[in-house]
């Protein structure tokens, strides 16, 4: 079995496995498919190339020091799977020259050691900073997601101080572009949608002008006994957005159904969503306008 130096995350400079195991052995482990090379001057296990770790570290040992991990990397290290998982962004400061590497984008910026917040070993920017950065970026439905996924993993009573605190990551920006883009993604964020794809919804009704719905709202009893979440309602009209993100078997659809009909005897709407709706959004878009003034006029 191969025997080698202490690595990062299965990351190792080529110099140190040359100076652990010698030349030959190092091109033998090649060779034998054990190693692999990122990069001239750092391999990796082969059983770990795939791993985002394994790549970040990766990059950050060719980076040198005082680099980073930031944007949708950082992004995926602090959970949010609506990242993209390539290439690396890593963050150094300006005047650092590094050269054109493949599968790693290298961004410019000033950051201090109190802006960082390692993770398994791996330096990243801090989580505000980062969001920060990706609603001012990122393509606006990832932005949002990551808003959500971000906020939806801290406790409820975390949530407005982490907010404010990318609000003022957002103010601070010496590059204004996109902040105000930014601002309004992060009022449209709550914490609430339970995948990307209902962010994304929500962020459809949105720029369609609608009203903004409620997310993961309660339908209780009159004791306060929870019956159903919807995924988005209006609840002051009594209408409901479901989202199908996958094909339902048989059994989940006839429970669906029961469920719809046990909402619509207790005055609900209950409109359908699925996947193929973020792509052409028309038949939803109709389905919901026409529920609203419908129901506004009949109030």
């Amino acid at each position: 079995m191969l025997e080698l130096p202490n690595g990062l995350h299965g990351a190792h400079r080529r110099r140190d496995v040359v100076a652990a195991i010698g030349r030959y052995a190092m091109l033998a482990a090649l060779d034998r498919g054990e190693l692999v090379s990122f990069h001239k001057r750092v391999l990796v296990c082969r059983d770990l190339v795939t791993q985002l770790r394994t790549r970040a570290a990766a990059a950050l040992l060719l980076a040198g020091e005082r680099a980073v991990l930031t944007r949708h990397t950082a992004a995926r290290m602090y959970g949010c799977t609506a990242a993209d998982l390539a290439p690396i962004d890593i963050l150094v400061p300006y005047g650092r020259r590094i050269d054109r590497l493949p599968g790693i984008v290298v961004h410019h910026g000033v950051f201090t050691e109190d802006d960082i917040a390692p993770i398994d070993g791996l330096p990243l920017l801090a989580p505000e900073l980062v969001l920060a950065d990706m609603l001012c970026r990122a393509r606006r439905p990832i932005a949002l997601a990551c808003a959500d996924q971000m906020l939806g993993g801290l406790p409820e009573a975390q949530r407005a101080g982490f907010r404010d605190s990318v609000f003022q990551a957002i103010s601070a920006r010496a590059d204004n572009r996109g902040t105000r883009q930014a601002r309004v993604l992060l009022d449209l964020a709550t914490g609430s949608p339970e995948s990307p794809f209902e962010s994304q919804l929500l962020l459809m009704f949105y720029d369609r002008e609608l009203p903004v719905p409620t997310p993961q709202y309660s339908v209780t009893t009159i004791d306060g006994r929870e019956l159903y979440r919807l995924d988005f309602a209006w609840p002051e009209l009594r209408i409901a957005v479901e989202y199908d993100g996958y094909a339902s078997h048989a059994e989940r659809q006839e429970r669906d159904r029961r469920r719809d009909e046990d909402l619509a005897g207790r005055g609900w709407i209950v409109i359908r969503a699925a996947i193929d709706d973020l792509i052409a959004p028309s038949r939803l878009i109709s389905e919901v306008r026409h529920a609203l003034t419908t129901r506004r006029l009949s109030a």
